[in-house]
């Protein structure tokens, strides 16, 4: 996946409308029946699995180490890092 910048794109108007829906959300209900909506099961596991992460890289751990624990994979914890 090619990595782009966000300061030098134009904004997307689907980007967008898809911020100004999230920021609109007041509950943990509203947050998690949007979630159901939007995403497939694999995809609110694959994103829990990138959230389920960041704790341990802002520790520090090493990314084996990291998998080891989690069953994450290497890439994608890498992927996380780049956040």
């Amino acid at each position: 996946m090619k990595r782009r910048d966000p300061a030098t794109e134009p904004p997307s108007p689907s980007l967008e409308g898809l911020i100004d829906a999230l920021m609109s959300l007041r509950t943990p209900g509203e947050i998690r029946a949007f979630l159901d909506d939007l995403c497939t099961p694999s995809e609110l596991e694959s994103i829990a699995d990138r959230w389920r992460v960041v704790p341990l890289l802002i520790e520090d751990i090493p990314y084996r180490e990291i998998h080891d624990r989690t069953g994450v994979s290497v890439t994608t914890i890498g992927r996380v890092a780049r956040c």
